[in-house]
């Protein structure tokens, strides 16, 4: 990622001006980010390492705004209903902007593709399969070996119906050939969700690294693995699910920007610059990758719209085939 990182970095630096001088006194006011889920959740620290350069980039500051509730549903139906005058950022992850629509179907009042403009990616997150340090089992084979034992006793939690994370234990289900275990889902988020299984109220989750990093490290939660492709660098004696005997597992999350459809485009154009100028200060990734998560930025919005695109595609496929629905 590094050159072609630096490349898009200086292009963004380099029309930053320009956008500036066009917008004005934009903005003149402080800006919220809207984050649909609590705080303690993967979007919600992204948004919390990038709130205060941000704040310094805009010389105004900038607000978080946890609007939970519906697996992400509340916050981003705010989002998309906000005045489209660049005073309010809804920051959305691949469960939000991706899956939401292929689980809630009819039901989800606002279609990303046509509610929102989007602005840009910012950061990759692995997701990791975790438990309780007491819970017996110690690897993701004696994980499904313990479900088929006890058919209908495990509880696993997820940050919603509609999330990344529920559709990974899905697909691990499926893999296994079928484990009845019981879904607990925690609309309000990762943060609920990892709270629940340290108090012992579900026995297992998959979620992003970066939500359990600091129970991981205090013992409380024992990671089994890590759902994309390699080891990561910040639990390098987890392995992956591939190494666990799952070659064709892989999965993750991510997490970007967008502001409602009808916000000027010099505004988005302004705001895409900054988010290079903001995940390239080196304090900033090196608070995110210390705990897991990978600053990514893409080339331009249009590039968010195509990936959102083909993760709506990507993750459609996957609710159909497991048949999740919403409970």
């Amino acid at each position: 990622m590094g050159l072609q990182f630096r490349r898009r970095h200086a292009l963004a630096l380099a029309t930053l001006p320009f956008v500036a001088r066009a917008q004005g006194a934009y903005p003149d006011r402080p800006v919220r980010l809207i984050v649909p889920f609590a705080p303690g959740g993967s979007s919600d620290f992204v948004a919390r390492i990038m709130q205060q350069p941000l704040s310094e980039a805009l010389g105004q500051p900038v607000v978080i705004e946890n609007r939970t509730g519906a697996a992400g549903n509340v916050g981003m139906e705010a989002a998309a209903r906000a005045a489209p005058d660049g005073y309010s950022v809804f920051v959305g992850n691949v469960g939000t902007l991706a899956i939401n629509p292929a689980v809630f179907g009819e039901r989800l009042r606002v279609v990303p593709a046509r509610d929102f403009s989007p602005i840009g990616l910012v950061s990759l997150t692995p997701d990791v399969l975790v438990v309780r340090e007491d819970f017996p089992v110690r690897s993701v084979r004696e994980l499904v070996a313990y479900a088929k034992a006890n058919p209908g006793k495990v509880n696993y939690g997820s940050p919603g119906s509609g999330s990344a994370n529920r559709l990974e234990m899905e697909l691990l289900r499926e893999a296994a050939g079928g484990l009845d275990m019981v879904h607990v889902p925690y609309p309000a988020g990762a943060g609920q969700a990892v709270t629940a299984l340290v108090a012992g109220d579900v026995h297992c989750l998959y979620v992003t690294l970066s939500s359990a990093f600091g129970q991981i490290q205090a013992g409380k939660l024992r990671a089994l693995a890590v759902t994309i492709g390699q080891r990561v660098k910040a639990l390098p004696d987890v392995p992956t699910m591939r190494e666990s005997g799952f070659p064709d597992y892989v999965a993750g999350s991510w997490t970007g920007m967008a502001m409602p459809a009808g916000t000027p485009a010099p505004i988005i154009s302004r705001w895409a610059a900054l988010l290079h100028q903001v995940m390239a200060q080196p304090e900033v990734a090196r608070r995110l990758r210390d705990s897991g998560t990978e600053p990514e930025v893409s080339a331009t919005p249009d590039a968010f719209a195509t990936y959102i695109a083909e993760e709506a595609r990507r993750w459609g496929g996957v609710v159909r085939r497991v048949g999740a629905t919403v409970e």
